[in-house]
């Protein structure tokens, strides 16, 4: 396929969807465009700044945090997934992280997961919740302090 049709399939996925360079490059291959097609069309498209892996990373932050409410661990996970490089992926993290409270994250992930209970029940669901929170991207060490918190016994339970 020619340099213009590469250039043209690029865009129209870039337009409908934020891509790294390395999904851009991986889709580009799997439709059969020729190397240096897809090295000219994401050259272009960088100089044009349509292409942009910050940008890709920023979005996938944004998502992940905002909408699936997930940890640093799990974020930075999916960024690299995408191909992105290490240094960007650490840049976007502290850029996002420093803007939010990560504790109060975590609490949000928590009760959504305890569904309106104000408390874990018993060692069961404490072991389920603790590997569901870590898997979400969470320090373990926050989510073990905080699941503790969740089941020590008050002083109305006492009496």
């Amino acid at each position: 396929m020619s340099g213009d049709n590469t250039y043209a399939a690029a865009l129209a996925m870039l337009a409908r969807r934020e891509l790294s360079e390395a999904q851009l490059r991986q889709r580009l291959a799997r439709r059969l465009h020729h190397p240096e097609a897809i090295d000219d069309a994401i050259a272009r498209l960088k100089a044009e700044r349509s292409l942009d892996d910050e940008r890709t990373a920023r979005m996938i932050a944004r998502s992940e945090v905002g909408l699936k409410k997930r940890g640093r661990h799990r974020v930075r996970q999916q960024i690299e997934a995408a191909g992105i490089a290490p240094s960007i992926a650490r840049r976007v993290l502290d850029e996002t992280f420093s803007t939010i409270d990560a504790d109060g994250l975590l609490n949000e992930a928590l009760d959504r997961r305890l569904r309106g209970a104000a408390r874990i029940e018993d060692d069961r669901q404490f072991h389920r919740l603790y590997r569901q929170l870590v898997a979400q991207g969470f320090d373990a060490d926050r989510v073990l302090a905080l699941l503790r918190a969740r089941t020590a016994k008050t002083d109305a339970d006492l009496q």
